[in-house]
């Protein structure tokens, strides 16, 4: 105490105006004050970062726009490991006050929107077949989901669609971005879809003599690859327009295989109705010792109708004896196909009519695997013509 006032006495003798000192040290106290606050505030973020364990190290995130790995949690700041070796330094509080995409949450699959502008008058379907197919040609792409395609929209000088497509891994985002507009690029100049660029139109007037207007004939596009000739193909798509080929499409998912590629195991549930594009699908029974092929299903034919509305495995093997590509109309699609468009369901039955051949090796191969008793052995068409019955007269959200 004698101590603080001798040097007071001293500052007063120097000539130092006590006043202004005093607000000078009010004024860097109120200073030091903002500072332990936002580092208080800091301190209590890091704490629930760590307590909450929603955000980890080596955790995947995604912040304003910014993708990187969690390299470290302190008490002041998080420390995120961008893609370019860079180190982004973020306070805990803009972490806990704002949205941040944690990709490993639950896991690192995400979906990435490719968007594509194509010229006016193009072919909207061979457009859709097209982005589809070139989706399916990139090995990170994943089948399921499936890829879709989302039509945006008349911009100023293009029609605008969006590939979606989902990947196991969205930190290959960028890689996988690139390796689909490539083949996207190709595909379409093999199929002459034209990426416009922004054009102005100019219009001539008082032509004296037609001749001096020079018109670029169209390119003939080769229809054979085309999905709208592919599904025409199929007797229950003979009728259908083109909104309702896209409509199809949009709903389904397609896929390659190559020769002695499986499709699906005997055994196997599958929840699928499946289209053959193009190639041929064997289906094969196995035996303990021996093996035998069924039939074979060929370009414009259709099968898993039976095991997708019966519930029961497939009785048989169905492997690619050649290059094939399908159309796979999941369950919950193929039942609002079927209300959408009841005379589908009578065009099945007639088809399967026709295929007595193969309900009786349906039923006998069931029985064999054990998964078919006697009493249960009914005529598979009346058990058909049950479940046509149940899908037009319930719910799509109760029978799926």
């Amino acid at each position: 105490m004698i101590a603080t006032i001798g040097y007071l006495i001293v500052i007063y003798i120097m000539g130092i105006n006590l006043t202004s000192l005093a607000v000078i040290i009010g004024s860097l106290g109120v200073g030091i004050g903002f500072g332990f606050q936002e580092l208080t505030r800091n301190l209590i973020s890091g704490i629930t970062l760590l307590g909450e364990g929603k955000l980890r190290v080596g955790d995947l995130i995604e912040f304003q726009g910014k993708l990187g790995y969690i390299m470290e949690v302190s008490i002041r700041c998080t420390v995120i490991k961008m893609f370019d070796d860079s180190e982004l330094i973020i306070p805990n509080t803009e972490l806990t006050n704002n949205s941040v995409t944690n990709w490993n949450y639950s896991n690192c699959q995400g979906r990435i929107q490719v968007p594509i502008g194509v010229a006016y008058g193009s072919d909207l379907l061979l457009v859709t077949d097209v982005l589809l197919q070139s989706a399916l040609m990139v090995k990170e792409v994943l089948s399921t989901p499936p890829p879709q395609v989302i039509f945006l929209g008349f911009g100023d000088n293009s029609l605008n669609f969006s590939l979606w497509v989902w990947v196991e891994k969205i930190n290959f985002r960028a890689a996988i971005t690139s390796s689909l507009l490539y083949v996207i690029e190709y595909n379409f100049r093999q199929n002459n879809i034209i990426i416009p660029f922004p054009q102005r139109d100019i219009w001539l007037h008082n032509v004296n003599n037609k001749d001096d207007i020079k018109i670029t004939p169209n390119t003939n596009i080769n229809n054979e690859k085309h999905i709208k000739y592919l599904l025409l193909k199929v007797s229950l798509f003979h009728n259908f327009n083109d909104l309702q080929l896209i409509r199809l499409i949009e709903s389904s998912g397609q896929k390659y295989l190559q020769p002695e590629e499986t499709l699906i195991e005997q055994g196997q549930y599958g929840d699928f109705f499946a289209i053959v594009l193009e190639g041929e699908i064997e289906a094969i029974f196995i035996g303990k010792t021996t093996q035998k092929s069924l039939f074979f299903f060929e370009e414009g034919q259709y099968f898993g109708e039976l095991p997708l509305l019966l519930k029961t495995p497939y009785p048989s093997t169905m492997k690619a004896t050649k290059p094939t590509r399908l159309l796979l109309i999941k369950k919950e699609n193929f039942y609002h196909l079927i209300k959408e468009y009841p005379f589908l369901a009578e065009q099945i039955i007639q088809e399967l009519n026709l295929r007595q051949d193969m309900i009786q090796d349906y039923q006998q191969q069931l029985q064999e695997i054990g998964l078919l008793s006697q009493e249960e052995n009914k005529n598979p068409l009346y058990l058909i013509r049950q479940c046509f019955q149940q899908i037009f007269t319930t719910p799509l959200d109760i029978i799926s």
